[in-house]
């Protein structure tokens, strides 16, 4: 299958492509200029997706994702860690995973210290204020790591969704010896969709997720000799509570 390069914009452009079209997607030269942060910086967080603990709740029986989970906080451009909690969503935003509190490991401290780690979450939550105007996000973050030693790995296994949050932020950390991971966005309620694969590292794909549904496709080894990988951060900003508080 052949692969289509996303249609980025510039960090200028970005809140506007929300607004109009549900989604945008900056490349990793326009995430530098959105966080302020160099892509040094950036990549030094890289290897913190080595040391994540394998996801014990796919109910596919799967053993392809590892993950950290941590929840935070934005208010008045201040960020703030929360307490460790568990991950849940309703069963109408994720069918196979939906109504069951799932408590993944924690991040580890070095990587939330981070100050590119610390203005990326501020940019995420300013983009949800500039989406639905200024108030305190209850943002959760997980890093994941899809591989392809089953042959064959799967970033979203629930298949086309939404999270039932205000802003959806998808960033590519990396890919090594994979083929497929393509990215499809479509309306919620429309027939407008599209897809593309992010194949550099820091790219950053952001979802306004009342409009939009998405997935990405299952990923298999270029070479089957040796083992994949696809390394990616989401991040979710929610008003008024986090998913489970509220219910």
């Amino acid at each position: 299958m052949a692969e289509f390069a996303p249609r980025f914009c510039s960090p200028a452009q970005l809140n506007t492509a929300l607004r109009e079209d549900g989604y945008a997607v900056l490349n990793p030269d326009g995430v530098v200029e959105w966080i302020g942060q160099s892509l040094d910086d950036l990549d030094a967080m890289h290897p913190d997706w080595d040391n994540l603990p394998p996801d014990d709740y796919l109910k596919d029986g799967g053993r392809y994702r590892q993950r950290r989970h941590a929840c935070f906080t934005v208010a008045d451009d201040v960020l703030h860690l929360v307490p460790h909690r568990a991950h849940w969503q309703p069963v109408e935003y994720n069918a196979l995973h939906g109504g069951m509190q799932r408590w993944f490991a924690p991040m580890e401290a070095h990587t939330l210290v981070r100050p590119a780690w610390r203005q990326l979450m501020l940019s995420v939550a300013r983009a949800a204020s500039a989406l639905r105007g200024a108030q305190t996000w209850h943002v959760e973050a997980h890093q994941f790591r899809i591989d392809t030693a089953g042959g064959i790995g799967r970033p979203t296994p629930e298949g086309a969704h939404r999270d039932g949050v205000d802003l959806v932020a998808v960033a590519l950390v990396g890919r090594h010896n994979v083929k497929g991971g393509e990215t499809r966005v479509f309306e919620a309620n429309g027939r407008r969709g599209e897809r593309f694969t992010m194949t550099e590292p820091w790219s950053l794909l952001l979802l306004d997720d009342a409009r939009v549904i998405h997935e990405s496709t299952p990923i298999q080894p270029w070479n089957e000799n040796h083992g994949g990988y696809r390394d990616t951060l989401v991040v979710t900003c929610r008003a008024q509570a986090f998913q489970g508080d509220d219910v």
